[in-house]
């Protein structure tokens, strides 16, 4: 455990789910029990965990699932063997999407259809994934070549490998549901008789859904608030003048009414509690990586001058295009907030400068 994990708790310590079997995190009679599952990530990052909560509609017991996993094989039969065993025998009633990314989202369409159930999330999540499922022209992989070119990625074989990407989401997403009930931010949701405030976040993602119960003191946090990580903040090509590290870190504040001991469930790592100390941190962390890269705007730098900087190990095509988009969003930050001048070079490539 690093410094500043150790200035977290984690109430389960090391254990988490095995493949296929659950966790009880708020066990009965609490209402709603909740359920940690743990689903295989193709990944660096290696895993997500899904939250399974207690629910009853209509006079039917059930579960409402929060996230999904991605659509792999390896995820399928997780879910077949969950389905025969810790789910005893009762219903996917309501499935929940954080948000758009693949590892939260992949067996949406899957799930949703096998049970009969609806798909709830916000509205810029659910319309963000059915353009991704559809690899449109904007949010493709090869509508990020010229986007990456123009800050300066000249690797011919890099390049290649981002362009072949162009199935990437939809082999992940194969998917998505063709109606959704749409989550909104304050909305309150009732979930096994239990009220559950929405948060919408952004910078991660279009309108990143969490949820917090004040009775239950627990935050289904998605990808807003990781314990060990910070979450990617890029800038695309489908939004190529966005400013998404300031909207993460304004979004944040949004969890500023929280108590410090509530219990996060977060989609990566291990559930913990200390959620403003984890806050600062964040805040620390970008701000360290802001000051970095404005210093070394001493000289005109383009975001592949940045990545070395910001990422010091080598990095495959996958996490380049992440770390690109994240070295944009910090230089984004600082431009937009004028400490740096934006200019274009005469070989065509975007270049940041001290002002």
């Amino acid at each position: 455990m690093n410094a500043l994990e150790s200035q977290l708790a984690y109430p389960f310590g090391d254990t988490v789910p095995a493949l296929g079997t659950v966790l009880d995190v708020a066990p009965a009679p609490a209402a709603p029990g909740i359920k940690w599952l743990r689903m295989p990530l193709p990944f660096a990052l290696d895993h997500i965990n899904l939250w399974l909560l207690d629910d009853e509609i209509d006079g039917r017991r059930g579960w409402s699932l929060i996230d999904c996993g991605a659509g792999t094989d390896a995820t399928r039969a997780a879910w077949e063997q969950l389905i025969t065993g810790a789910l005893d025998g009762r219903p996917l009633l309501r499935v929940f999407a954080t948000h758009c990314h693949p590892d939260h989202v992949g067996l949406s369409g899957w799930l949703c259809e096998r049970f009969d159930a609806p798909f709830w999330t916000s509205a810029a999540e659910f319309a963000f994934a059915r353009m991704m499922a559809a690899a449109l022209p904007g949010v493709d992989g090869p509508s990020a070549i010229p986007h990456f070119r123009l800050h300066g990625l000249a690797d011919a074989a890099m390049l290649e490998q981002m362009a072949s990407r162009k199935n990437y989401y939809p082999s992940l997403v194969p998917s998505v549901p063709h109606a959704y009930t749409r989550l909104q931010d304050g909305q309150q949701v009732a979930i096994g008789g239990c009220a559950w405030r929405v948060i919408t976040g952004f910078g991660h993602s279009p309108e990143h859904v969490s949820l917090y119960s004040e009775a239950l003191n627990v935050l289904v946090s998605g990808d807003m608030v990781l314990p060990r990580i910070s979450t990617n903040v890029s800038v695309f090509a489908v939004e190529p003048e966005g400013n998404p590290l300031q909207l993460y870190l304004d979004s944040l504040a949004k969890f500023g009414d929280l108590p410090d001991d509530v219990l996060v469930l977060p989609s990566h790592g291990k559930p913990f509690r200390g959620l403003h100390t984890r806050i600062r941190q964040l805040r620390d962390h970008h701000a360290a990586r802001l000051d970095e890269v404005q210093a070394a705007c001493a000289t005109p730098r383009s975001a592949v001058d940045i990545v070395p900087i910001m990422f010091r190990r080598p990095l495959d095509a996958h996490q380049l295009s992440f770390a690109l988009g994240e070295a944009l969003a910090h230089l984004h930050a600082l431009w937009q907030n004028g400490h740096l001048r934006r200019v274009t070079g005469a070989d065509g490539i975007i270049r940041f400068q001290v002002t």
